[in-house]
């Protein structure tokens, strides 16, 4: 698959320029030579009680692996997955060079199994981002990471799917599905495109064996920075809520307000009294159609976008109401930890 990528990259008619011409053979080498020192080992130690993954040594401490990508070269700021770091209580970055770093934790967002670390060094090297929103299915990407007992590995594959919810792995869930080898390790890894530009956080896969490497799923880029933004601006996600709780709309709905995929919207089923949401108006059976300038693809995408919304932001959401279009405005407003209403 790495032969051909590269051959497809190569001949393409300049549409991808990472690739280049090597002793009369296609490569990626060039652009993965200037991008992979962004992508870090990271090693923990704790004393925690073991979940699954980390290994207990003799002197009874819990070591565990995983990958990071350089998020900010000049303050040091790294994006690697939550669950990479959670137990930590010494985490150890390695770079492609071979420095070893002491790294502290700047804050995390477990609902989306994201967390921000930060080292102390000069020359870091980081990737260019791309637009997470412009990814279609077929297109050729590269996962970048450090699997356990293995040195940085590169794999090859591409985007099998996109917006995949309901996996399981966690609470917010629009993934990057991707069929690029990953493997224990991999966690926390760069899923980049054949610019060498990042799109997405390498976070999972499942349902690999001996003779199948499963899927892999990665968070978009453009959700990761919105995260990452956020944890290195308050050390946490200061995450919020209108009030509303969603559902898909059935069938008949659709056929009635004239909705197709992708824009399938989201129902309203319930608006909680004194919420934001109910003093701007809105009502159970509303048709949430487009939030902000994004077309609501159902129920899940927009939960997962109206979490990335910080408190004291305005949503605006066009909406139909009886088959009319309308525009609502509300106020983020804190959430309540004990309820999942948006």
């Amino acid at each position: 698959m790495s032969f051909a990528v590269a051959n497809i990259a190569a001949n393409a008619g300049g549409r991808f320029p990472a690739a280049a011409q090597m002793a009369g053979m296609p490569t990626l080498a060039p652009i993965l030579k200037k991008i992979t020192p962004a992508v870090v080992r990271i090693e923990i130690k704790s004393h925690a009680t073991p979940g699954k993954g980390p290994k207990r040594s003799e002197t009874g401490e819990l070591h565990s692996a995983g990958s990071g990508v350089v998020y900010d070269a000049r303050q040091g700021f790294i994006v690697t997955n939550n669950h990479v770091i959670e137990r930590a209580e010494q985490i150890t970055v390695t770079l492609t060079d071979g420095r070893e770093l002491e790294a502290k934790r700047v804050g995390a967002d477990p609902d989306f199994d994201l967390a921000i670390i930060k080292v102390e060094a000069e020359n870091l090297t980081s990737m260019s981002f791309a637009d997470s929103r412009d990814l279609q299915i077929g297109d050729f990407v590269l996962a970048i990471s450090f699997p356990m007992v293995l040195g940085q590995s590169v794999t090859s594959g591409i985007i099998s799917g996109l917006h995949r919810s309901n996996v399981g792995i966690e609470q917010f869930e629009n993934f990057i599905q991707t069929d690029a080898a990953l493997y224990p390790g991999s966690s926390g890894g760069a899923l980049v495109n054949l610019q060498g530009d990042l799109v997405g956080i390498i976070t999972a896969f499942i349902g690999a064996s001996n003779s199948n490497p499963g899927m892999g799923f990665a968070i978009p880029v453009n959700m990761a920075r919105i995260i990452a933004d956020q944890i290195v601006e308050f050390g946490e996600i200061q995450r919020g809520s209108i009030g509303i709780t969603t559902d898909d709309p059935k069938p008949s709905v659709l056929r009635d307000m004239k909705l197709s995929a992708p824009q399938t919207g989201a129902v309203i089923t319930k608006v909680e009294p004194g919420s934001t949401g109910a003093r701007a108006g809105l009502k159970p059976g509303d048709v949430v159609i487009r939030l902000g300038n994004r077309t609501v693809l159902g129920s899940v995408f927009l939960r997962n976008r109206m979490a990335l919304l910080r408190v004291g932001e305005e949503a605006e959401l066009e909406v139909l109401r009886g088959g009319k279009p309308m525009t609502v405005r509300a106020t983020v407003a804190a959430r309540d930890p004990r309820t999942r209403s948006k």
